[in-house]
């Protein structure tokens, strides 16, 4: 018998009958004889609805009343998750997050959790019950409903599961599992079997969108295997998980490094349009001079991201370059000219928006030489110019113009072996 934590994004039970469906994906889990707790968004578009009523009722509206109103929307689900579930005879009970509870922080509308208390799951799901909750929400020390930010459903799952020690974590969304890159762009794109925490990570925060950055990164940190599978497969075609939870049928595993037999040296390829960069020329290097130009876009809420620093020959300035969100260029130009009247020095500023962000990830790049290397030969045999590069242990990338981005995605999939093999 194995404990298993699924979770059901808001694609997933979008109506009655796609909850009718999902209920299915877990009878079959429950009649193998696994104990199940269920994690559910909101049904796909009512956050949205929710959100846009509290801005209609103020534009300025108490935090603290905006997470009691948009909660609503989970609550639904998992009221209507177990009516679902006990019509086909499973014993199922739903629970709002601050009922488990899942105690958070009190920063509303973008909490972080910070206990979970299992006592109440553990003897819901030893009874034979099926427990459903609320994704997406818990409670502040001050006893008031709170919110995790867009796509916090994931980390719910994935902290109840932490505290229930599951054996997985199926996160069930529209998708059957993680790929190579975007099929969209490239046809071939293949589905990955198994992916280490570390590449999910950085594929998460470099622009793929199946999983939530904060909950791998959680996942990572409590060792929690998950699995990426879609909620629209036959729940009779695909298999139950063996008796100690062991990963098996669709789906892409994200698991422990060490439970990956044959590391790729490239796993996928990233993109990530709309990325502006920023040119800070002549500032004087003087101690202090990276929090003069970072410190006040971290005030103004401005997320940095590729940062390259040349000092000049004589040491006595550097030039300062940095990439940022399309949306957020003007306002961080804005910000730098005002710093520049006051505590920080530089002889020109420029810039420009429509850029991509390209980058190649694989653990099998830490024993591998020249895969940076052999990127920037792939893209050159194009005729792309490369604008920016950055590197870690397990990723490269490069900005280049937006235009040329899934020329970039094409050829780097082909280069490094990714496309599936033709049937």
């Amino acid at each position: 018998m194995a404990t298993i934590v699924m979770k059901f994004g808001g694609t997933s039970v979008a109506d009655i009958e796609r909850i009718r469906h999902a209920a299915r994906h877990v009878k079959r889990e429950v009649d193998a004889g696994h104990k199940v707790c269920v994690v559910v968004s909101a049904m796909s578009g009512k956050t949205n609805e929710l959100v846009a009523l509290t801005r209609d009722a103020a534009p300025v509206h108490d935090a603290r009343e905006y997470d009691a109103v948009v909660a609503s929307g989970e609550q639904v689900s998992a009221g209507l998750m177990s009516i679902v579930l006990q019509e086909m005879g499973v014993p199922a009970r739903s629970f709002a997050g601050w009922q488990v509870p899942i105690e958070t922080s009190d920063a509303h509308g973008s909490a972080r959790i910070t206990n979970i208390d299992p006592a109440l799951l553990f003897d819901r799901m030893n009874a034979g019950l099926v427990c459903v909750v609320t994704g997406f929400q818990g409670v502040s020390p001050h006893k008031r409903i709170t919110t995790l930010g867009r796509g916090g459903s994931d980390t719910s799952a994935v902290a109840v599961a932490a505290a229930v020690q599951a054996d997985r974590c199926d996160i069930y969304t529209d998708v059957d599992g993680v790929y190579t890159t975007d099929p969209r762009i490239v046809s071939k794109a293949r589905r990955i079997e198994r992916i280490s925490f570390e590449e999910m990570l950085e594929m998460a925060s470099l622009g793929a969108k199946v999983l939530q950055t904060r909950s791998v990164e959680l996942a990572m940190a409590k060792k929690v295997r998950l699995v990426v599978r879609s909620s629209f497969d036959d729940p009779d075609q695909v298999p139950p998980l063996g008796e100690q939870g062991d990963w098996q049928g669709p789906g892409t595993l994200v698991c422990d490094e060490d439970e990956i037999m044959e590391k790729q040296i490239v796993s996928g390829v990233t993109c990530a349009k709309s990325e502006a960069k920023i040119t800070l020329r002549g500032v004087k290097d003087n101690p202090g001079v990276a929090a003069a130009v970072f410190g006040p876009l971290a005030d103004a809420q401005i997320v940095v991201d590729m940062i390259v620093q040349n000092i000049s020959d004589d040491g006595k300035s550097t030039d300062i370059t940095f990439t940022i969100p399309d949306a957020e260029f003007d306002k961080a130009m804005t910000v730098l000219k005002e710093a520049g009247e006051t505590s920080l020095e530089f002889d020109s500023i420029s810039g420009s928006k429509g850029g991509a962000k390209i980058s190649v990830i694989g653990v099998g790049m830490r024993s591998h030489a020249g895969v940076a290397a052999s990127m920037f030969r792939a893209l050159s045999d194009k005729g792309i110019n490369i604008q920016l590069i950055t590197t870690s242990e397990i990723k490269t990338s490069v900005l280049i113009e937006e235009e040329y981005a899934e020329l970039a995605v094409r050829a780097l999939h082909t280069y490094y072996g990714l496309d599936m093999e033709e049937a």
